[in-house]
């Protein structure tokens, strides 16, 4: 090879770290990965879930959504003791598009088990948790093992696009409490494992039996509050067929409020929309609970009633004057002020946009308007756990169909909201499932009552 002179050596390497940090450069200032705009999962939920071994195809999930009660998906995504280690359908796309479509996902990882389970290790290549209690007994092996399945987990979080501050849940299947270093290094891996993760600025949750792993868990909170750094979330097994967060084996102020999970019901098979999936069933109270932000309408004109009565000509109606108004206001219909009087503009206003819709012009404002005006917009699939300003619409929706006192209109779809949603179904012949999909909305927008 023929050698440069010095300075021609250095203006070329000069030249090379120019291009190398105009290349970073670049890449700092592109947009962000795709992923970047999931949401942080499963957040602040209440209500219904389900894990299954393999992560479902995306047309059962789809078909699981619009008429299935679950709303949040237990996924494996790491550990060498899992059943499925592997899982095709587990991409970035299939996380970001269950995201995006409202499923709440939980992460599980199934490494290293406790050392005196009887059916560990599941392979020749994978381990237990060291037992080894090393000096001043503190399970130094152990805690490395946990450091290194949490940095192994949130590796593959995010490569599959599971953002920070989401929860990562470690699986310890049941155990014999009573052997005393089987537990202690249990205790010692799962304290190094949420150690790590928060280091890593995600959610510790740990998945294991009432009786055992979940029991040492509360008694290490209770009696040894400083020996252990507990997880944030813990996901309790106990197959009682009972959908709440409750067991006689832990205290009742552990993990409370907004910090279980229960499986309450092991492997069966369950069929929705078609589709079998052999599966656990979970009840989730996590976070806040199923919570969305207020929304203000037209400077905090109230738009949100329990019913929407008919407004005609010599109302005296205001307050649901003035939300017509504000809603016909946001839907680019009306131009007047909010002032609660059911006059002429207003009436022309209302009359243009029952023309634009389909209905007969009237100086009328029916229920079926009121549906018709409050359903307008996207058609989300919404089920109990939904929380959005979506709910509000449908919840508002609901309450002008139905003559009578409605719901509460909060933005969170709890059991008044499903149970006025079957009444509605019921009624003008649809699956009384108290799901919301497409037709519903649809059948809304057009005032079917």
């Amino acid at each position: 090879m023929t050698t440069l002179p010095r300075r021609r050596r250095i203006r070329r390497t000069l030249g090379t770290a120019v291009a190398v940090a105009a290349t970073v450069a670049a890449t700092l200032t592109t947009s962000p990965p795709a992923y970047a705009a999931n949401p942080v999962t499963p957040g602040n939920f209440t209500g219904h879930g389900f894990d299954q071994c393999l992560a479902p195809s995306q047309s059962a999930m789809d078909a699981w959504l619009r008429s299935s009660p679950f709303l949040a998906a237990g996924i494996y995504i790491a550990g060498d003791s899992r059943g499925c280690r592997s899982q095709p359908n587990l991409t970035p796309k299939w996380v970001g598009t269950q995201l995006r479509k409202g499923w709440r996902l939980l992460p599980i990882t199934l490494g290293p088990q406790a050392s005196c389970h009887p059916s560990f290790p599941r392979y020749s290549d994978d381990k237990v948790i060291s037992p080894r209690p090393g000096a001043n007994n503190g399970y130094p092996r152990a805690r490395k093992q946990a450091r290194h399945w949490a940095n192994e987990s949130v590796a593959e979080a995010k490569r599959l696009g599971i953002v920070k501050r989401s929860t990562l849940w470690y699986d310890l299947e049941g155990f014999d409490l009573g052997n005393t270093r089987c537990r202690e290094s249990a205790l010692a891996f799962l304290s190094a494992w949420t150690t790590r993760l928060h280091a890593l600025d995600y959610v510790s949750g740990v998945y294991s039996s009432a009786g055992s792993g979940i029991k040492m868990l509360d008694d290490a909170r209770v009696n040894r509050p400083d020996k252990f750094t507990l997880p944030d979330r813990i996901w309790i097994a106990r197959w009682d067929g009972r959908a709440n967060t409750s067991t006689d084996y832990i205290r009742d102020d552990g993990w409370r409020p907004g910090g279980r999970m229960k499986q309450y019901r092991g492997g069966h098979q369950e069929t929705w929309g078609g589709v079998t999936i052999n599966i656990d069933s979970n009840w989730l109270d996590l976070g806040r609970g199923s919570w969305t932000r207020p929304v203000a309408h037209c400077g905090g004109v109230d738009v949100d009633h329990r019913d929407y009565p008919a407004l005609a000509p010599g109302t005296s109606d205001t307050a649901r004057v003035k939300a017509l108004q504000c809603l016909l206001k946001e839907a680019g219909a009306y131009r007047g002020r909010l002032h609660g009087d059911y006059n002429p503009r207003t009436r022309a206003a209302a009359g243009r946009w029952q023309a634009d819709h389909g209905f007969a012009t009237s100086t009328t404002w029916t229920r079926r308007h009121w549906m018709g005006l409050i359903a307008a917009g996207s058609r989300p699939v919404l089920k109990v756990g939904s929380a959005s300003d979506d709910v509000r619409r449908l919840q508002r929706a609901i309450n002008a169909a139905t003559v009578g006192r409605g719901v509460r209109v909060t933005g969170r779809f709890t059991t008044p909201t499903r149970n006025a949603l079957k009444a509605w179904q019921g009624r003008v012949g649809h699956t009384a499932n108290g799901i919301a999909i497409a037709r519903t909305w649809t059948a809304l927008r057009r005032g079917t009552r």
